[in-house]
């Protein structure tokens, strides 16, 4: 998926688990190195991305996601993935900043509309990191650098959904306290959360206008890696840059 625009001043991609050289329970375009796969297939996997996107392996920006509300600003290639972040900030072109996931929330943010000073974001939006409001401090830090709230473009991609993610009723509650919109109730009648629906309403409430979601959920969609439906699986993508 791209962000419109006839000059498309920013791309925004979200992979599926289809197209790569994974072994199962990996199979087959397995994005993430820390999960049990063969560190050679998710190189020959990275690899595919990196030629599909035309962009170089080495302009890949990949974090050591931990579930926290940490925003990091990147202005150039990283040798190994960013330490203790759950999202990155740049404005530097051509970098392609990667959040992995198996049924947490991806979002892909931009600014594209000062000329010469484009603003970008991938953020990582876990339970904990999206009740403890990286989305929000992440928005903070792209204003920093230069971005204006009505002017970002939020693209959130598949995830867990409301439908399929049950939770304690004590979990969803304190979710709730700090993430307002993101209780709910599954088909099974059950407690659960829908995390993309309070995203949207912080977004909303931090001044962010143009939203767009894709709402296929991992859990139920086995076109995606799902931690929850299958326990020992792959990561998919999202990856945002400036061409």
């Amino acid at each position: 998926m791209t962000e419109k625009g006839n000059d498309r001043p920013v791309r925004k991609v979200f992979t599926t688990r289809a197209g790569g050289v994974s072994l199962a329970p990996y199979d087959s375009f397995n994005l993430g190195d820390h999960v049990g796969d063969d560190p050679s297939a998710v190189a020959q996997n990275r690899a595919r991305l990196a030629e599909v996107l035309g962009l170089g392996v080495e302009n890949f920006v990949w974090m050591e996601q931990v579930h926290s509300n940490n925003v990091t600003v990147v202005d150039g290639p990283q040798a190994n993935p960013v330490e203790v972040t759950d999202a990155l900030v740049t404005s530097a072109r051509g970098l392609a900043l990667t959040v992995l996931v198996a049924d947490c929330v991806p979002i892909l943010l931009s600014d594209t509309t000062t000329p010469g000073h484009s603003v970008i974001a991938a953020v990582h939006a876990g339970r904990l990191g999206a009740r403890n409001g990286i989305v929000a401090k992440t928005i903070d830090v792209m204003v920093e650098q230069g971005a204006t709230p009505a002017h970002i473009h939020a693209l959130i991609g598949p995830a867990a959904s409301g439908a399929h993610y049950e939770v304690p009723k004590e979990m969803a509650q304190d979710v709730e306290s700090k993430l307002p919109g993101s209780a709910t109730t599954t088909k099974k009648g059950s407690v659960g959360l829908d995390l993309r629906a309070g995203i949207v309403r912080q977004l909303l409430e931090k001044g962010v206008r143009a939203i767009d979601a894709d709402p296929r959920c991992t859990i139920e969609d086995d076109t995606f890696f799902s931690y929850r439906r299958q326990g020992t699986t792959g990561r998919q993508a999202g990856v945002i840059w400036l061409p």
